[in-house]
């Protein structure tokens, strides 16, 4: 009995190849990392943390669903991951965008933040609501809790960040600018 070899294939093994080329095929559609975390971040900012599915990560990362899993463990470690990155990334851009070291203007520039990234801000506040109930999202918020405030200087100026979000979230017509915080604050010194 005489065996015909196909050239491309060598001894005669397609099925195992065909398989093996599906597998590969079936990984690289998993997607990897960066892609999640782009897609993560583009939904937190499209949707909120509240309204993002696995479904919306995956297809904005364009890669399966197990992907997730794989990569993160689960949608809320990848949403805090993805949060995470983002807030890092805004902190960076906010440091190049500082015209000066002068208080007025570094509050002023991080309030502008408010508006320009809104859907950001905003992402954070449904984290921090998720957090209640999941131990992991908490662990994460506190760690850049805790960043925040060697970056801003205490836990003061931390506060007086997040009561100034929540005012310009509310009602930015009424919100206070640079300079009022500046005023405020020197006003709170000589009581």
């Amino acid at each position: 009995m005489e065996m015909t070899v196909n050239a491309s294939c060598p001894f005669g093994q397609t099925k195992w190849i065909d398989r093996l080329v599906k597998f590969f095929g079936m990984l690289s559609r998993m997607g990897n990392r960066e892609d999640l975390l782009a897609g993560a971040k583009r939904c937190l900012i499209e949707r909120g943390w509240a309204r993002t599915t696995v479904r919306d990560i995956a297809s904005a990362a364009g890669v399966s669903h197990a992907a997730i899993g794989y990569h993160f463990g689960s949608k809320d470690a990848l949403l805090t991951q993805a949060l995470v990155e983002a807030v890092d990334e805004l902190g960076a851009e906010l440091a190049r965008r500082t015209p000066s070291d002068e208080p007025e203007e570094r509050w002023q520039t991080l309030i502008d933040s408010f508006t320009t990234h809104r859907a950001l801000w905003v992402a954070q506040l449904e984290a921090v609501v998720q957090a209640e109930r999941s131990p992991e999202v908490r662990e994460h918020l506190a760690k850049g809790q805790r960043q925040g405030r060697e970056g801003l200087g205490g836990s003061v100026p931390l506060a007086l960040l997040t009561g100034l979000m929540l005012q310009w979230l509310v009602d930015p017509d009424h919100a206070p600018t640079g300079a009022d915080v500046i005023s405020e604050l020197r006003s709170l010194r000589n009581l």
